[in-house]
């Protein structure tokens, strides 16, 4: 019984320090387990370097002013040709309906995707000019905007051309497109969210 009795402190320390040891491992692995949640929410993502952003910015302004002078020329050019045929629309869907009634479907898909197109450039590249316009509201109210300047520019000052409603419509859904693709992105990788305090 003597015997016993003097082995048993000997076995209370061991277990003690198995135990003291065990707590310490526990630890770092419930804050490993705390990291990638901080991480995934996108407040600690870094902004792209100073030269960078500026060189980021210059090249979307540049392709900016080389598809300002497409647009131009595509949608400014004077067709006395067209004079006949070209009508203003006022009413949204009449000309998709005019486009989706032609005999050749070729035609409605150049006509539609065209116009679509067209306003693919502003959603990616506005939101790398502008900072304040990265959201996808604003995207699409400036589009509309310049679009719908353009179709008044083109109803009033240009022979053979008309004010089309659809157009706008379908430039601003081709930003829409550009900026779910890449400008939403973009503009996120060369300016980054301000962390709120």
């Amino acid at each position: 019984m003597g015997k016993t009795l003097g082995k048993a402190p000997a076995k209370a320390p061991a277990k003690t320090t198995a135990k003291a040891t065990a707590k310490p491992t526990a630890k770092p692995s419930a804050k490993a387990a705390t990291k990638p949640s901080a991480r995934s929410d996108g407040a600690e993502r870094r902004p792209l370097s100073l030269p960078l952003r500026l060189l980021a910015m210059l090249f979307a302004f540049v392709a900016m002013v080389a598809f300002a002078v497409v647009l131009a020329d595509l949608t400014l050019d004077p067709s006395p040709a067209s004079v006949s045929i070209a009508h203003t629309n006022l009413h949204p869907g009449a000309t998709l309906r005019l486009y989706l009634d032609q005999p050749a479907f070729r035609d409605a898909v150049k006509q539609i995707g065209g116009n679509i197109l067209l306003g693919v450039p502003f959603g990616i590249l506005v939101p790398v000019l502008a900072p304040g316009a990265r959201g996808v509201l604003r995207v699409l109210l400036l589009t509309a905007i310049v679009m719908l300047l353009v179709e008044l520019a083109q109803g009033a000052l240009v022979t053979g051309r008309a004010f089309d409603v659809d157009d706008v419509i379908l430039n601003t859904t081709g930003a829409l497109v550009g900026w779910l693709l890449l400008g939403r992105r973009l503009g996120r990788a060369v300016h980054a969210r301000k962390r709120k305090a």
